[in-house]
């Protein structure tokens, strides 16, 4: 006769049996998905580029993706997804490989994009500039050749080419809330405040009304116009009050103003909305150093450190105490 009392030893021992056997084969699963297709005969573009793309390494990837260009069956958009796999590690190997695209498929919009993209990382900056003309030309009306080249000409640090990038692109979507507002903003960058209000202004109706009015405020605070950048903020957050990108420029607004007290409400209503954030009492601490709250500063700066510690030599950058 069995001992009872070994019965419940016996199917929690079951159980886990049971359990492991579950693991095991969850595990075989998984590995065989990944490893069937090595073992498989491969002569479609799909199978190299999933390989392709669970593999880390670039030199990996040279092997599965560099054949695609000399495969019948790879249309553009797989040596287009296979020159980006490899854009950043490989820029050559990538550029040869959306040159096939080109040849396959002469008038994809993407391709000429993708190879800008290519020759700005190998510094080939004519072929940036002939494939973005070569975009334009496949599509007049779409303004992605122009958002691309706004794009490499402000990590250049070049803001007047961005800006005009931008102009041509807005002109070929004015209705585009995106572009408008990265257009104003640049404008802004710019010193044409004028212009970029104006821009703001036809973005009505299409942009979040107070997220439209901190734009606008925006504009005026760089321009020293800080009393009439208050006012719009003010009109901002009462249109949204959980708006947290209003509350914080508004903060910022405030202590232009002078009045610092105002300020810190503020900055503070911006990190209750955002607690994940730490601009807004960055920003505090910040200003209490220049205001000459120096514990005020430091309990900041600890409350920031205690809810971030990660993140705590950011924090002490962008907050120094003396």
């Amino acid at each position: 006769m069995s001992d009872p009392s070994n019965e419940p030893g016996e199917r929690s021992g079951r159980r886990r049996d049971q359990g492991l056997r579950g693991v095991l084969w969850v595990c075989g699963v998984a590995l065989a998905i990944h490893v069937i297709p090595l073992f498989l005969p491969r002569d479609m573009p799909e199978q190299e580029l999933a390989i392709a793309r669970a593999t880390e390494s670039v030199e990996g990837r040279l092997r599965f993706l560099v054949p695609l260009k000399h495969n019948d069956k790879a249309t553009a958009a797989d040596l287009r997804e296979a020159a980006e796999l490899l854009r950043e590690g490989a820029p050559a190997e990538a550029h040869d490989l959306v040159l096939e695209a080109e040849r396959r498929d002469p008038n994809a919009l993407e391709t000429q994009l993708l190879l800008a993209r290519i020759c700005d990382r190998e510094r080939m900056s004519r072929c940036v500039d002939q494939s973005l003309d070569k975009a334009r030309k496949l599509a007049p009306s779409d303004p992605r050749a122009e958002l691309l080249r706004a794009d490499l000409s402000e990590e250049k640090g070049d803001v007047e080419g961005a800006t005009e990038a931008l102009s041509r692109a807005y002109s070929r979507a004015p209705g585009d809330p995106l572009i408008g507002v990265r257009y104003g903003r640049l404008l802004s960058r710019m010193g044409r405040p004028e212009d970029a209000l104006k821009v703001f202004t036809s973005l009505e109706g299409k942009v979040p009304a107070a997220r439209l009015l901190v734009e606008q405020g925006l504009v005026l605070s760089k321009e020293g116009r800080s009393r009439e950048a208050v006012g719009l903020l003010q009109q901002a957050v009462q249109k949204d009050p959980k708006l947290a990108e209003g509350h914080f420029q508004l903060g910022i607004a405030w202590f232009q103003l002078g009045n610092e007290n105002a300020a810190e409400a503020a900055l503070r209503q911006a990190d209750r909305l955002n607690v994940s954030d730490t601009r807004a009492l960055a920003t505090l601490c910040t200003l209490q150093v220049k205001a000459g709250k120096l514990e005020g500063a430091r309990q900041t700066r600890t409350d920031l450190e205690r809810r971030f510690p990660q993140r705590m030599d950011a924090i002490r950058e962008q907050c120094r105490l003396p």
